[in-house]
């Protein structure tokens, strides 16, 4: 029987910015179900929350100081259990974010870690001597700018943390840690939740000897802010140590029914390719990953046949996750703008393309409504990487503004109150109820081209062959038993036209004409060709 996950359509909500249902300005749990209809009926199979466990939101969640409960601002486990509930009553499956590689300080495990070097858990987080000069152990940096690690006066010694100080990294070298953390999954995998979305997968280990990096290859990146791209980060991630703790997570949730891990590999380029192929081969570690590969301002045909054709060759057994927005960087309509005719014709592109992908697929809320990215002030910001770099990095408040449902409703109907983040007019003027009231919308393409993915066997299982056709052009042919779907996508925004040979018809959404031999596309148009025997293209 095939997996439930193999063809899923995976959306993302990031809770305080879904719905809230208390008037704080913040979203929560009953917020998110009372929209989980609307979530249904785009077509989605599963939905993916950030983190909604107790944290003091030094990093919006992501610094977990209990990972069995619920964190206030949220709701209760109450509330956490029927939305559970009225979610899989509509026919979804409900994945969690897991922050496994780092707690908060607060958490009472670091409380106690910190307290000397002989409790019961010294050794949980990554504590080392400073140099003879009292300088970091290593030059490894942190994400979030400066040195990964942090003095601490009580213990004398220095702890690590690739991501804020308040953010500190468990010693996954430690067995007992390991165990503490396959708990904490089993506490959910109990409560019937359908499997976890792993943060930052590939940095649980680190070095054990403590080893700095060297300099980068390629010299530094465009981002000079963030010197963690100035090093080859060979050291303080990505260590084998990863692929037998993956082995262990992956038994765990082989004793429950119908469980899936997709894992964040946090890198850039090939490499990033490679981990996701490594950490999805074969049957006993994660059942599938994704990458920040396509998540950058790269738009070029060459750049996204790279990253499936990379994937496909390390890997021909295991499974990707394809996404092109989530709530770390800018959003795609914005972020690929200069290749654009317009916003609506960059979202219906990104759309088709992103759903005609062999893989697993993964939209972030609000994509379907053809969202931008909201242009921030700084007295309005809450990402604290863009309060301390302001005006070289602009955060990531601007894609992590709350979900607009009625343009004319006060806060776009997110909130009674004053939400957490400015609700501002372009992006309230891609409300649900704008979307809805026009059968043109984005919204309305996004569920035909959902529905389209799903009945056609090619785009659930059929495999891909690529097509060479000169740029801006990217096609290829996904085919099972004597069905073929070719699908040809224009990502300029001038038009072009192809010669086309064979018997095919266009079907589904498309953006393009098909007579005589030649196939149409206007900048930014795209065609689902169908056709029972081989054809040919040529630009």
């Amino acid at each position: 029987m095939r997996e439930w996950w193999r063809d899923a359509v995976i959306y993302q909500i990031y809770p305080r910015s879904y719905q809230d249902s208390t008037g704080d300005g913040i979203g929560d749990l009953n917020g998110i179900t009372q929209r989980l209809p609307y979530v249904a009926s785009l077509g989605v199979d599963c939905i993916w929350l950030s983190p909604i466990f107790t944290s003091p939101q030094a990093d919006m969640g992501y610094d977990v100081s209990d990972y069995k409960d619920i964190d206030p601002i949220f709701g209760t486990l109450d509330d956490f259990d029927r939305m559970l509930a009225k979610a899989h009553d509509l026919g979804l499956k409900v994945i969690t974010d897991q922050v496994l590689s780092h707690t908060s300080d607060k958490h009472p495990w670091f409380v106690e870690s910190r307290q000397d070097r002989t409790n019961p858990k010294a050794d949980w987080y990554v504590w080392a001597d400073p140099k003879p000069d009292g300088s970091p152990p290593t030059n490894w940096h942190s994400h979030f700018g400066g040195p990964a690690w942090e003095f601490d006066a009580v213990r004398g010694q220095y702890y690590l943390h690739n991501f804020l100080s308040q953010q500190p990294d468990l010693n996954f070298h430690n067995p007992d840690v390991v165990d503490a953390i396959l708990d904490t999954a089993a506490f959910w995998l109990d409560r019937g939740l359908d499997g976890f979305r792993l943060d930052t997968v590939n940095y649980y280990f680190q070095d054990k000897h403590l080893r700095s990096n060297p300099a980068a290859k390629s010299g530094p990146q465009v981002m000079a802010t963030d010197l963690y791209g100035m090093q080859d980060n060979i050291y303080n991630k990505n260590q084998p140590e990863n692929l037998a703790f993956l082995e262990q997570l992956r038994a765990l949730c082989d004793r429950y029914n119908d469980i899936m891990m997709v894992g964040e590999v946090g890198d850039m380029g090939q490499r990033s390719i490679d981990l996701m192929a490594s950490y999805t081969k074969g049957s006993s570690r994660l059942h599938m990953a994704y990458s920040f590969a396509m998540l950058g301002p790269d738009f070029s045909p060459k750049h996204f046949r790279g990253c499936i054709e990379g994937f496909q060759k390390g890997a021909p057994d295991g499974q990707p996750e394809w996404s092109f927005s989530n709530h770390d960087v800018p959003r795609h309509v914005t972020r690929w703008a200069e290749h654009a005719v317009s916003e609506d014709a960059m979202a219906r592109l990104a759309c088709a393309m992103l759903m005609s992908f062999e893989g697993t697929i993964g939209i972030y809320q609000g994509e379907e409504l053809g969202q931008t990215e909201t242009v921030m002030e700084y007295h309005e910001l809450t990402d604290l990487q863009a309060i301390r770099f302001w005006p070289g990095v602009k955060g990531r408040d601007g894609c992590r503004t709350p979900m607009v449902w009625e343009h004319d409703a006060d806060n776009a109907g997110f909130t009674s109150g004053t939400p957490w983040l400015p609700i501002k007019a372009p992006q309230a003027a891609h409300a649900v109820s704008h979307e809805e009231a026009r059968n043109d919308s984005i919204l309305h393409f996004y569920r035909e081209t959902i529905t389209f993915r799903k009945s056609h066997p090619c785009m659930t299982r059929g495999k891909t062959a690529w097509i060479d056709l000169p740029d801006p052009i990217r096609a290829f042919t996904r085919s099972v038993d004597d069905q073929h779907l070719t699908c040809v996508f224009n990502l300029s925004k001038d038009k072009t036209t192809l010669a086309q040979q064979g018997d095919a018809s266009l079907t589904g959404p498309h953006q393009a004409t098909l007579a005589a031999g030649t196939l149409d596309l206007p900048g930014n148009g795209f065609a689902f060709l169908d056709h029972s025997a081989p054809i040919t293209l040529k630009g």
